[in-house]
């Protein structure tokens, strides 16, 4: 019984493939429906996500193949959402983030950080942590966390030698002043061996050698369980910030995580009138407050968790000891091997911060922004995802060095080349760049449009009118609570691209300003902090820091309702000004009359 079970399990994504469309099958049979019919797609991929039998991106295209053999869209209504406007912004935003990884460019900025901050645990975590959520605001998380780890890894084994030399030689040097301490217990012991009678138990152990062992091995190796004891757990805690960290700061920016740009595209695909709400400008001004207070909200708990609230020892104050400044020397020795700082860093840095600006700038929100005096006259012509993609065309064509005006040629790679070599070759870009992400996004935009068309998300939304009697700021916690429950064992992508579309249909049917569940919402599929297997940057911490499930279940858990409620928090203070919830946007209101929501 027990091979066939083990053979099972090994083939079970085949059983899933196959036996899943069968099971599903009475739904679009008993109510032959356009509804029922795209509900049977929608219900078919949610489970292929869910369980990830096959290839995410590969399950992404199976509405070009069921809706038009279900009479839900021809296939090339299908076909073009695969390639919309929030495709770019992902394309354009992760040249950059190839570029400025390509160049080291992200190494030297969290190292020079770390310089800043120094080696005492409390600020070393919190170093990390701040260097790991500002660079996932723009590389990926998986990228920043794979970065980050080794290099915290080797600060915490030098600061783990360094006190543990420190600590044997202040023994042997105690040792040293204490001769007349173990002369005067060697002589006691020998006196009382000459004095005790015949017929006493004598044990069998030589007094020199007991005096020896008593005052120096034990004592060496228990300092030694001590320090080992101490940075296990530090290396724990480090490792989990610096994941925890990178997914919480790639909320932050609307091309800081993949969830971020779909809610962007489902805005934009549902209600295509909302007038650009959300934008770069829009979606940091709402979510960079609340990514900081959520940091430093989670250092306080893993500062609590794993180093204490010991203040003095933690941050420490006054004149570095030796072993914090050999730590500092390991950092300084990371950032000498980077060399002088190159032309194509600077390159990539001045391209990286014009493109922040011109984001910043595009459409400001409280006035007129570049893009509106220029281009978008009546009609909005000009996107962030313009933005991107005409600054990533910048890293093919500035060259990558100054030019030499001499017949020696240049060197790219190790290579000798004759004709000054780009910023970016589409070789580098086209390893790198994960295209089944673009296909994913628009698998989500197709299901999406599918609802839209086959009336399942008006049918959806009439089911869960009874939900407008409860109170809005109730509603977007549970629903929080579902998101980010249901994303520690689904991929994010797949959760807000089955969930969102959902909350816009139920959101319309109560009168409820779409963005108060769908932006918390997004967020929340995020906060996957539980378990390895949540994230790609949980799975990196895991395999380095030596840690238990347990240990990222206790932490993760808290940080979980952490997220949580400084997510609701924000939507329910600056959010709601942001975006003026208390009133149904007319973008959103399908009956077009203006109804006011109580708050």
């Amino acid at each position: 019984m027990a091979p066939f079970l083990t053979w099972l399990w090994h083939h079970r994504n085949y059983f899933i493939i196959f036996l899943t469309p069968l099971l599903l099958l009475p739904l679009p049979l008993v109510h032959p429906t356009s509804e029922a019919r795209c509900g049977y797609a929608i219900a078919l991929m949610a489970l292929y996500w869910c369980t990830e039998c096959m290839p995410l991106a590969v399950t992404a295209l199976l509405p070009v193949v069921l809706f038009p053999m279900m009479g839900i869209m021809t296939a090339g209504e299908v076909s073009i959402e695969y390639l919309k406007d929030t495709n770019m912004l992902f394309v354009g935003g992760l040249v950059v983030a190839i570029a400025v990884e390509h160049w080291n460019l992200h190494k030297r900025i969290a190292l020079r950080v770390l310089l800043l901050v120094g080696v005492r645990p409390a600020l070393l975590m919190m170093g990390f942590m701040i260097v790991s959520s500002f660079l996932s605001m723009w590389i990926s998380n998986t990228a920043t966390t794979a970065m980050m780890l080794p290099i915290a890894q080797a600060v915490l084994q030098q600061l783990r030698a360094t006190e543990l030399r420190a600590e044997e030689r202040d023994l042997r040097d105690a040792g040293a002043d204490n001769h007349g301490f173990e002369l005067e217990v060697t002589e006691r012991k020998s006196e009382d061996a000459h004095h005790r009678k015949p017929d006493m138990q004598v044990p069998d152990e030589d007094p020199p050698e007991y005096v020896m062992e008593y005052h120096t091995n034990p004592t060496v190796e228990e300092v030694r369980r001590t320090i080992k004891a101490k940075y296990d757990l530090l290396t724990k805690g480090m490792s989990l910030s610096v994941c925890y960290s990178a997914s919480i700061g790639g909320t932050a920016t609307l091309t800081g995580t993949t969830p971020n740009i779909i809610m962007k595209g489902q805005l934009d695909e549902i209600f295509p009138k909302n007038g650009d709400t959300i934008n770069f400008a829009t979606w940091f001004g709402f979510a960079f407050p609340n990514m900081v207070l959520m940091l430093v909200l989670s250092w306080i708990w893993l500062q609590f968790m794993f180093l204490g609230f010991n203040l003095k020892k933690s941050f420490g104050c006054g004149v570095k000891s030796d072993r914090d400044k050999e730590a500092y020397a390991v950092m300084k020795e990371e950032y000498a091997k980077l060399g002088r700082i190159k032309f194509a860093e600077v390159a990539v840095l001045f391209i990286f911060i014009l493109l922040v600006i011109l984001w910043f700038t595009r459409e400001p929100g409280f006035i007129d922004g570049w893009a509106t005096v220029l281009f978008n006259r009546g009609r909005s012509f000009v996107s962030d995802g313009t933005v991107a993609i005409f600054m990533a065309l910048f890293f093919f064509v500035i060259p990558s060095q100054l030019p030499k005006f001499n017949n020696h040629g240049y060197e790219e790679n190790g290579k000798r080349v004759e004709a000054l070599p780009p910023l970016l070759n589409w070789q580098v870009v086209h390893e790198r760049m994960p295209w089944n992400i673009v296909l994913l996004l628009g698998g989500g935009y197709a299901l999406a449009k599918g609802s839209e068309v086959s009336k399942l998300s008006t049918w959806l939304g009439s089911k869960l009118t009874p939900l407008q009697s409860i109170p809005p700021a109730a509603i977007s916690i549970l629903l929080c609570l579902l998101v980010a429950t249901f994303t520690e064992c689904s991929s994010n992508t797949a959760t807000t691209t089955l969930f969102l579309p959902i909350l816009a249909s139920m959101a319309t049917a109560i009168e409820l300003h779409p963005l108060y569940v769908m932006l918390p919402c997004t967020i929340s599929a995020s906060l996957a902090f539980m378990l390895p297997v949540a994230t790609p940057p949980n799975a990196i911490a895991f395999s380095y820091g030596d840690l238990k499930v347990l240990d990222m279940v206790k932490a993760g858990f808290f940080l979980n309702i952490i997220g949580i409620l400084t997510t609701n928090l924000a939507i329910n203070t600056w959010g709601f000004s942001m975006f003026n919830m208390g009133t149904f946007p007319q973008w959103a209101n399908l009956t077009d009359t203006n109804s006011t929501r109580p708050e």
